[in-house]
């Protein structure tokens, strides 16, 4: 009890201050991605090329009921936050001890829950009733609630919201409902609304021209993943989803701005700054909301504020994140038909004829992308973009379909894994600016969505898989230098953290979260 005791009293007398969020401190993990570049690079170097072989599991915590965990673990101050649908777990990150724990009622259950975010003594979670928890950080009582969108209409939210100079962003899902996505900004000491960007314009606004009729009306464009943040611009950079319906463009001819776009927004007001569309009027559910990653390099023997994103639709692409001029892409998949490349301006030069139909089309990549939800890394050691690269090939149906309010599925059918291209996962190294494949691993027997990447200054890529390894891999060449099997399919991010002068490694398995260190 003496020892509770003093946890409690440690959490109490910390903060999060936004220097902090800033500034994240190697020890710690504050955001989805570790800081807000989204890099998920650790200066952290204990755990290293020639002493990983030693790492085993410190501890393991058991979250009950618990099915396929993709939340990002949070480590401040000692305390290690975790989520699922309605609820948060705060454990002593040494140990894995139960601090507190957070159920909300009443415990709807609508997709997954990837995360939380921390700020002054608070903690936030979105759910799957779309409102935005906060929460106090010492005991886990709640101090606030607010409606994000209705959840009577079918809209839920899964992502990890972000802290920006007091403000908490939340994005939205289902765009495959034929629901239209948005951002909303809320105050995190009170959860007073503050802005609002919507996604898809509506007439009069700019972009509603690339919506033939009133399909704009449910063209979806969700923001189910958490986006990128540069102090220096004030810039929010967050991933856009799909139009809808899915498989059928014919009812919504044009480029149907701005789903499957990044967008630039002022953090102090929510507007547009400039936007870049990946897939223009697409037909193959290509979610655009991969995490964008942030760097300052060189290119072409010029300095250069980069965003760089591996997107679902088997590209490659470097932009100019201060004004979003396209600059390179490339594709990072082998298995890619549907387009022929990019032109100058970074628009694909489709294939004819590569379209979902009745019959059904051959595509590739298949609709479950040549990467998904699964977060990149980036190391400024090697100058290496590092990505879960998926490939495989799908057969993609078109059909016909009706909006029904309610959330019900609006995507006029959808797709099959191609038999004869299943899925095959790599990790893959590719050059920053030029994309060219420099080495990968192949995580063997791998076929269905899996865990992100870490890198660190101990010279090594952290991997999961659906087989429930947990992969370490030399960050230069790609050999395997380490690896446990957790006995669960791994479906979220790890991170690395230390404390009381031992690194550890984190990752939610399945239904439970392990944590990893060297021997004392």
């Amino acid at each position: 009890m003496k020892y509770l005791l003093l946890l409690f009293a440690a959490a109490a007398s910390a903060q999060v201050t936004y220097d902090q969020l800033l500034k994240a401190d190697p020890k710690t993990w504050l955001h989805y991605n570790g800081q807000y570049h989204s890099q998920r690079h650790s200066l952290l170097k204990q755990i290293n090329t020639a002493t990983v072989k030693n790492l085993s599991a410190r501890w393991i915590y058991h979250v009950p009921e618990a099915r396929g965990l993709q939340s990002v673990p949070i480590v401040s101050n000692g305390v290690m936050y975790v989520s699922q649908p309605n609820e948060v777990h705060a454990l002593d990150a040494r140990t894995g001890r139960l601090i507190w724990q957070y159920q909300r009622q009443p415990a709807l259950q609508k997709g997954p829950n990837r995360g939380v975010a921390v700020y002054g003594q608070r903690v936030y979670m979105t759910t799957p009733d779309a409102h935005l928890v906060a929460l106090d950080a010492r005991n886990g009582s709640l101090l606030w609630e607010t409606k994000i969108a209705e959840t009577k209409d079918g809209y839920w939210s899964p992502a990890a919201p972000l802290i920006i100079k007091g403000k908490v962003i939340a994005g939205i899902a289902p765009g495959d409902h034929g629901l239209n996505g948005f951002l909303t900004a809320y105050d995190s000491e009170t959860g007073k609304f503050l802005w609002r960007w919507k996604a898809i314009p509506e007439p009069g606004e700019p972009g509603n021209e690339t919506w033939a009729g009133d399909s704009w009306k449910h063209g979806g464009g969700n923001t189910w993943l958490t986006g990128s943040y540069d102090p220096e611009l004030n810039l929010l950079y967050w991933g856009i989803g799909n139009p809808a319906p899915d498989f059928d463009g014919d009812v919504r001819k044009g480029d149907n701005l701005y789903t499957e776009s990044m967008v630039a927004l002022d953090a102090e007001t929510g507007k547009l700054k400039w936007y870049f569309q990946f897939t223009p009027w697409d037909v193959h559910d290509w979610d655009a909301v991969e995490i964008p990653i942030l760097v300052d390099a060189p290119y072409k023997g010029k300095p250069r504020k980069l965003l760089v994103q591996a997107n679902r639709n088997g590209f490659y692409y470097v932009l100019d994140r201060v004004t979003g001029e396209f600059l390179h892409g490339t594709p990072f998949v082998k298995k890619l038909n549907w387009a022929t490349g990019l032109d100058e301006k970074g628009r694909p030069m489709r294939t004819p004829g590569i379209l979902p139909s009745i019959q059904g089309t051959k595509t590739c990549p298949a609709t479950s992308g040549a990467t998904n939800w699964m977060s990149p890394a980036y190391s400024p050691d090697t100058g290496y973009f590092y990505v879960v690269a998926q490939e495989g090939c799908g057969i993609n149906y078109k059909g016909k379909d009706t909006f029904r309010p309610g959330g019900f599925p609006y995507m006029a059918t959808g797709y099959v894994e191609a038999p004869a291209d299943p899925w095959n996962m790599y990790v893959r190294a590719l050059d920053l600016t030029t994309g060219k494949l420099q080495w990968e691993h192949h995580q063997v027997n791998s076929r269905r969505y899996a865990a992100g990447l870490l890198s660190t200054a101990g010279g090594l890529l952290f991997s999961g898989d659906d087989q429930g390894f947990l992969t370490a891999l030399d960050s230069k060449t790609g050999k395997p230098l380490w690896h446990f099997n957790n006995g669960q399919r791994i479906s979220a991010q790890p991170i690395t953290y230390e404390l009381d002068g031992k690194q550890y490694v984190a990752i939610c398995a399945g239904s439970n979260v392990v944590a990893y260190s060297l021997p004392d």
